[in-house]
């Protein structure tokens, strides 16, 4: 079991959490050993992908060495079986489900769960979340992340939502724990040109600023 667990040690290396979302299972194919060169580690493949969970099993066994891969956008119990059978290492979910978050929990399998008010994320850490994806993060901003962990400093929040190479320090001077990052991560119009060596460029200056604080 052990090459299908969560590494917590590859996470911190870089602790971005890259979302896949409505990408074919072949663009992924070709960019999940771009993205592994330049240095990242953590993929999230949102389960509203259609093929999502085939994309899941397939990724695991051509590009699971130095990744951790994990399923997204799990909001309910029947998408969580989905999830685990088709090997996700960790679980996203946009919103607070307690039965969801309590199965990982059990199942020893990370889970950081959407939550936006205080009281909410609160509650997801407090039901075990390994760590809490504060979201949508968008209209937040970092000022929202250092003003929780003021008097929260026990959480583990992962920020995710409008978060881009231009505020991506900011966030984790605030205190964020790791960040999500879609589409400005997983830049269109490179995919699209097949820019592979673009991409890894544009990979690895969020790998820069994730450690430049």
């Amino acid at each position: 079991m052990s090459q299908n667990s969560f590494s917590w040690e590859l996470f911190s290396k870089a602790p971005i959490v890259g979302i896949i979302r409505g990408l074919s299972a072949e663009v992924v194919a070709q960019i999940l050993p771009v993205y592994r060169e330049a240095g990242l580690t953590t993929i999230e493949i949102t389960m509203n992908t259609p093929g999502a969970k085939a994309m899941i099993q397939q990724t695991l066994e051509t590009n699971s060495e130095g990744l951790n891969i994990g399923a997204g956008t799990v909001c309910t119990t029947e998408d969580l079986d989905k999830a685990l059978d088709a090997g996700a290492q960790f679980i996203v979910t946009p919103i607070v489900n307690k039965k969801v978050i309590k199965a990982c929990v059990k199942r020893n399998v990370p889970i950081f769960p959407g939550a936006f008010t205080p009281s909410e994320i609160y509650n997801a850490w407090s039901f075990g979340a390994s760590m809490v994806k504060v979201y949508p993060a968008t209209s937040l901003g970092p000022d929202y992340i250092k003003d929780l962990k003021a008097p929260l400093n026990q959480l583990k929040v992962i920020p995710t939502g409008g978060i881009s190479l231009d505020n991506m320090a900011a966030y984790f001077k605030a205190g964020a724990d790791g960040v999500g990052i879609g589409s400005h991560l997983f830049d269109k119009t490179l995919i699209q040109q097949k820019n592979w060596s673009g991409l890894k460029e544009h990979f690895e200056k969020f790998l820069q600023k994730s450690k430049a604080v």
